[in-house]
């Protein structure tokens, strides 16, 4: 008669599990949608808002990876004669 009792308590834990989980969903659509508009305003004040995007993910790297990164686009250009 104990099995009863433990399929309750963890259906109690799932669902605390898959509330908590909905929650952060709904909090992230939230930053999400704060994010969308301060682009917005970023892009009603004049500035290039798909550039603003590519320094924010080159914050989040490392400086070497961007350095050997840079490096080889330059020689690829060179080869192409783009530079």
């Amino acid at each position: 008669m104990n099995e009863p009792r433990n399929y309750d308590v963890a259906a109690d834990e799932l669902r605390q599990f898959i509330e908590q989980y909905e929650q952060l969903e709904s909090e992230k659509k939230d930053v999400t949608e704060q994010q969308k508009e301060l682009m917005s305003e970023a892009k009603a004040r004049g500035y290039d808002t798909k550039v603003m995007k590519k320094v924010i993910a080159l914050r989040k790297r490392d400086k070497d990876d961007i350095a050997e990164e840079e490096a080889i686009m330059d020689m690829y250009k060179a080869a192409l004669g783009m530079v």
